[in-house]
């Protein structure tokens, strides 16, 4: 009787993949730092472009691309995070001057 070998993985050519580098990435900056998105959008970008140049592992798709999703929603929280903070400074800002003035024209 022969023995049934078991089945090898083919050597990948290139550099191995960063999907759960990515992922990780993508997924803390939806819940610690949101400046980790584009750290994570344009890490998966890259590695996606090299996968699909063949010059990247291939295998770490899925998690290459859920962590560039996560990193550009991140990045879209850090957006409005920062839009949400220049239009607070501004209210501030507004309703200061307003209360100076209004003091100053009450003597």
């Amino acid at each position: 009787m022969s023995q049934a070998t078991p089945p090898t993985h083919a050597s990948h050519s290139g550099e191995p993949h960063r999907g759960a580098l990515v992922l990780v990435l993508g997924i803390l900056s939806l819940v610690v730092c949101q400046i980790l998105g584009p750290i994570a959008w344009i890490m998966g970008k890259g590695d996606l472009a090299k996968m699909d140049a063949g010059q990247m592992d291939a295998e770490g798709r899925g998690l290459t691309q859920a962590g560039k999703i996560c990193g550009i929603v991140g990045t879209v929280f850090l957006c409005l995070g920062l839009l949400l903070t220049i239009l607070y400074f501004i209210i501030i800002i507004v309703f200061v001057g307003a209360a100076a003035a209004g003091a100053a024209s009450n003597p």
